[in-house]
């Protein structure tokens, strides 16, 4: 694979997690992590595996938090594999910083989080 079409694999990787959070699917959200996945959201904690980050997600969904929008967008390839992601966030009542998201296609082709590592950094 290309590294235009494993670029490419990712990014369809966080629109499909964008659609799934917008949809409020937590399980959709939380398909698009790693089974071992390790998940860093300041100031919430850290949450390991599918299971609690897709509990993360519902009780985010829960308080009507929606609408998630990316901005400053940048990926770079990673050293190891795949490719990271860092951007600024906004959604409906809260807005923030993706610090690292590590993005890695998996056997079954898809892409899917190895690790996520963001902010809340204020309410709207």
């Amino acid at each position: 694979m290309s590294d235009q079409q494993l670029l490419a694999k990712c990014q369809a990787g966080i629109s499909t997690w964008q659609l799934a959070f917008n949809q409020q699917d937590a399980a959709g959200c939380a398909a698009r992590y790693t089974a071992d996945s390790v998940m860093d959201a300041r100031p919430f904690g850290t949450f390991k595996g599918r299971q609690e980050i897709q509990a993360f997600w519902q009780g985010i969904m829960d308080k009507g938090f929606a609408d998630v929008e990316y901005t400053n967008v940048n990926w770079e390839a990673a050293e190891d594999q795949g490719y990271i992601l860092s951007s600024s966030w906004t959604m409906n009542k809260a807005f923030g910083v993706v610090h690292r998201e590590h993005w890695v296609i998996e056997e079954d082709g898809e892409a899917r989080l190895l690790s996520d590592d963001f902010e809340v950094q204020g309410e709207r």
